[in-house]
């Protein structure tokens, strides 16, 4: 029997079947456009054009005076509308935490490898740098014995962001748990934050298949982890994976790797 991957959080797809708008066609003439029809005639005031155009050239200026004079008086007061865009937020600190090369080799597993004790496949990983943040994942596939058809997928990521707060998005992702039916529990003393969330998924055409995933999510300052558990099970066929037991192993195996990246929880 196996288990799909976990839900992935896709991202923004632009909607098919947008229309561009035109703008309205120039009719015939010089200026590309109709002439105007039905405007009122303009008077002129005794002593000809040239007194009327003076005229609207002082009313100009002092409207002008009149704007600069309003816009100094706002920047002395209210000097936020000028500077506001000009504040950089701190840089989060990522408390400490380390970058490796391979997350898989540093992730013992000492609970979970106790659970499932054969590999299953070779493990996957990849670290990546930039420069607002550094990424490392690791995924692996473990079985009870060799010779057992079902297998269990184990899947670690953790960010260092060094630019960008992670805060909003951590509590993003929470609710969107929270929406998709996921049991969120919330894990004092690890880290700044921490929450579980379980899902038993039942089957789209056969009910009597369970699958189940187990996620953990941590916070400490601008450092982010996330691993997660996945099985499944055929109720009349096979019993269902102890959920505490499962639970455990998560919390003590993430609370093993990130010590192993220098975190202190």
């Amino acid at each position: 029997m196996s288990t799909p991957p976990p839900p992935s959080f896709p991202g923004y797809r632009p909607a098919d079947g947008a229309t561009a708008h035109t703008g309205p066609t120039a009719a015939a003439g010089t200026s590309g456009f109709p002439a105007p029809t039905g405007l009122p005639t303009v008077v002129t005031e005794p002593g000809g054009p040239g007194r009327r155009r003076g005229r609207g050239v002082w009313w100009g200026v002092g409207g002008a005076l009149v704007a600069s004079a309003v816009w100094a008086v706002t920047v002395l007061t209210v000097p936020s509308l000028v500077h506001r865009d000009t504040v950089t937020p701190a840089a989060p600190q990522t408390a400490g935490y380390r970058l490796v090369d391979d997350l898989c080799g540093t992730a013992r597993l000492t609970s979970f490898g106790q659970l499932y004790p054969s590999p299953s496949g070779t493990p996957y990983h990849y670290t990546t740098r930039t420069r607002a943040l550094d990424d490392m994942y690791c995924s692996q596939y473990r079985k009870k014995v060799g010779s057992d058809s079902a297998y269990y997928s184990i899947y670690l990521q953790v960010q260092l962001h060094k630019v960008t707060d992670p805060r909003p998005e951590f509590e993003a992702q929470r609710d969107g748990l929270d929406q998709r039916r996921y049991q969120i529990t919330p894990v004092p003393g690890l880290g700044d934050e921490a929450y579980l969330g379980y899902l038993d998924d039942p089957g789209a055409g056969d009910k009597t298949w369970h699958y189940l995933t187990h996620v953990l999510y941590v916070r400490q300052g601008g450092m982010t982890c996330y691993t997660s558990w996945s099985g499944s099970y055929q109720e009349g066929k096979g019993a269902a994976p102890d959920r505490e037991q499962v639970r455990l192993a998560l919390m003590s195996d993430t609370r093993e790797l990130l010590r192993a990246l220098g975190g202190t929880v």
